[in-house]
Parts: structure tokens; C-alpha cells; sequence
């Protein structure tokens, strides 16, 4: 090998090594900058091949101890839950213990009317179902604390008309994900909570990860962020709790599928990392579940089983979930063909999303915040 031709290897090495460390350097400029504002609070984590390039925490974890975050501080995942749902119906399916085009109502005989949506359609939302949210907030004695089954007996009295025929829109339904997680119940014979534990959390062993119903079931749990709204009135963070338009963190605590998934940035990684593997689900299956639904008109949605789906010229084949519950904000992103991933966790309501920003950065773009 020539002088020369080490030469020019050399500086493509320190070139990528340069580019490197100048990425990790405007995500961290970036994000000091936000949270130095107010407007970030929480863990980040970036990671290319799987490979940790940026890990960092900001801010708070409890306010009442002042409590900082660190990298296993656990954080309530909200809607990002959906992920774990769809695997835990997938696992079903491949233990033969239900079928995606069987009726839901195979399991939740209540609501046999609803006789035209399949478990398929609750996995990509497109069972028009409307929204059980609305529906408690009217009938639902937020005295109490509501479980699936509190959904189901109101759904199976009122009987509320479906807002499309089954198959035939696309409308993210937490419904949906909330009856698919009686349906993991009726079809395992165990907990929501219980089945996810062994048949995910524990194989990936992603140890600080589990489902928890901080108002239901309260327990201690170490390092453990809670979720925050800022008061402009008495400027300081309260726990929505004591806040009258957030009361829905207490009656609605029970219910699970939609939500109620708490991990950490470290875990999410494992779970990012068995997503390119046949860990959990065999390559077929998992190709249902990053694909995108198709409706009975023949066109396509940008969703698919607990996952949106978007193509990008610049980034490729992009899967991802954001979540948000009063107190959390959360953000996964995988771009499965350049493998990098972007997960943010964060405990303030009113905190920005850089998740888009972040991935200008990736590809070298200029700055585009959410």
C-alpha cells in the first residue's frame, strides 16, 4: 500500500471520526439549549448499529426530593405502550392461541354486536371504533378507578355506533388498544401485566421495564420520574393529580393496553435491538407488523401493528411512536434501514419533542424542530 493511499485512508477515518463527534456535539448543543430554556426534561438516548453514540439526562426526576434523572430513571410510556401490545397479540398468534381475523368478539362476547371488526383491525386502527375517552369522561363515576372491564360493560350497555365500516378508514383508536389487551387476558388466561412480563420484558431482559398503575396498585419504586405539569399561576410543577383538567391520571389508571408501559431509555434499547431479531416472533411475523395496513378501497395507511410507518428519500424506511399522558412526553424512532434509533423519555408535560431535530442532525441537515 502506498504513502498516499494511507494518507487519503487516514483522513477518511478522521473525517468520519470528525463528523462523528461533530454530530454528538450539536445534539448535545441542541439539547442543553432546551433544557436550559425549560422546555426539556428527561433522558435521551441516540444510538447507531446499536452502538450508543449520545446519553444524556436532564432535570427532575421528583420534585418533592429533587431527585435528578439518570440513565435508569423509569419513565410512563403512554401511547409507546401500543408497541408492547401488538407483540404480545403476535406471540399469541404464533402460540396458537388466537388468529388476526378472527372477530374480537370471539373474546369480548359482550360486545358480539361489534361483530365485523377482527382483531387485525384493533391492531392498526382501523375498526371505527369510537373513542372510550369521551365516552367515561360522560357516563363514568370518577369517584372510582377504571379498568378494561369498566370499558367493555359501558361499550356492551350504550352500544355506540361505529364511526366507519371496519376495513375501510384508518383512525388511531385508543379503544382499540385497550380491548386488545382483554383480549391478551381471555386468550393467556393471565394479566396483561403477567404476559408481557414473561413473554417480553423478562426473555429481552429488560429489568426496569413492567406495566404499573401508580394510582390502582401504588408501590415504591426506585428512581422512578414522575410526570409533571407546569402551573403559570403558581409557577412551579405539579403532579397532574392536583390538577382539575388532568384528573383523568386518577379515574382512568386502571386501564391498560393504550398505556400504563413504564421503562428506560437502556431497555428501550434492548427492545430496539430484538425488533431486527427472530427473539420474539418469527421474520415473517415481524414483517406484519412494520408493514402498513391496507384498506378495503386498495390504498394503503402509514401504520402498522403498534407502529406508524414513513418512508423517507433521505432516511429510509423510518418506524416509530410517540406517547404523551399528562405528565409524560415519549418518542421512539428506529430507521430500520440505516439502523439508528432515537428514544426520548421525558416527565413534563409541556416539555419540546427534538426527536426531529435529533434526525437532522443523523443525516447532517439543517435543524427542524417539532
Amino acid at each position: 500500500m502506498t504513502s498516499r493511499l494511507l494518507i487519503v485512508l487516514a483522513l477518511v477515518v478522521l473525517g468520519r471520526a470528525s463528523f462523528a463527534q461533530t454530530k454528538v456535539n450539536r445534539i448535545d448543543s441542541l439539547l442543553q439549549s432546551l433544557n436550559e430554556k425549560g422546555k426539556l426534561n428527561g433522558n435521551v438516548l441516540v444510538a447507531e448499529k446499536g452502538k450508543i453514540i449520545y446519553l444524556k439526562s436532564f432535570g427532575i426526576a421528583n420534585e418533592a426530593t429533587g431527585e435528578k434523572t439518570d440513565k435508569n430513571t423509569i419513565f410512563e410510556l403512554a401511547s409507546c405502550s401500543k408497541q408492547f401490545t401488538a407483540m404480545a397479540i403476535m406471540i399469541l398468534k404464533e402460540q396458537g392461541k388466537l388468529s388476526l381475523n378472527e372477530p374480537m368478539a370471539k373474546y369480548l362476547p359482550k360486545l358480539s354486536f361489534y361483530d365485523k371488526i377482527t382483531i387485525r383491525n384493533l391492531l392498526n386502527h382501523t375498526g371505527g371504533l369510537p373513542d372510550y375517552l369521551s365516552i367515561m369522561d360522560t357516563v363514568f363515576d370518577k369517584h372510582k378507578i377504571a379498568v378494561n372491564d369498566d370499558i367493555i360493560t359501558i361499550f356492551a350497555r350504550l352500544k355506540p355506533a361505529l364511526e366507519f365500516t371496519p376495513g375501510t378508514q384508518f383512525k388511531y383508536s385508543n379503544t382499540g388498544y385497550a380491548l386488545l389487551a382483554s383480549i391478551i387476558e381471555k386468550a393467556s388466561g393471565e394479566s396483561y401485566a403477567s404476559f408481557l412480563k414473561k413473554n417480553i420484558f423478562a426473555p429481552l431482559h429488560m429489568q426496569r421495564t413492567f406495566v404499573f398503575n401508580r394510582r390502582l396498585h401504588p408501590r415504591e419504586i426506585d428512581n422512578y420520574a414522575f410526570g409533571y405539569i407546569y402551573s403559570k399561576y403558581l409557577k412551579k410543577y405539579l403532579l397532574p393529580d392536583s390538577i382539575e383538567k388532568a384528573k383523568v391520571v386518577y379515574w382512568l389508571d386502571g386501564v391498560v393496553g393504550d398505556g400504563t408501559v413504564n421503562s428506560t431509555v437502556l431497555d428501550l434499547l434492548k427492545w430496539d435491538r430484538a425488533l431486527y431479531t427472530n427473539k420474539l416472533i418469527s421474520k415473517t411475523d415481524m414483517q406484519q407488523v412494520f408493514s402498513p395496513a391496507k384498506l378495503s378501497d386498495g390504498t394503503f395507511t402509514k401504520y402498522g401493528f403498534g407502529w406508524k410507518i414513513e418512508q423517507y428519500t433521505d432516511y429510509g424506511k423510518v418506524v416509530r411512536h410517540s406517547g404523551g399522558w399528562p405528565g409524560y412526553k415519549s418518542d421512539i424512532e428506529r430507521h430500520v434501514d440505516h439502523d439508528k434509533t432515537i428514544i426520548v423519555l421525558q416527565n413534563h408535560y409541556d416539555a419540546a419533542e427534538p426527536t426531529k431535530a435529533i434526525r437532522s442532525i443523523l443525516y447532517g441537515q439543517p435543524l427542524a424542530l417539532q
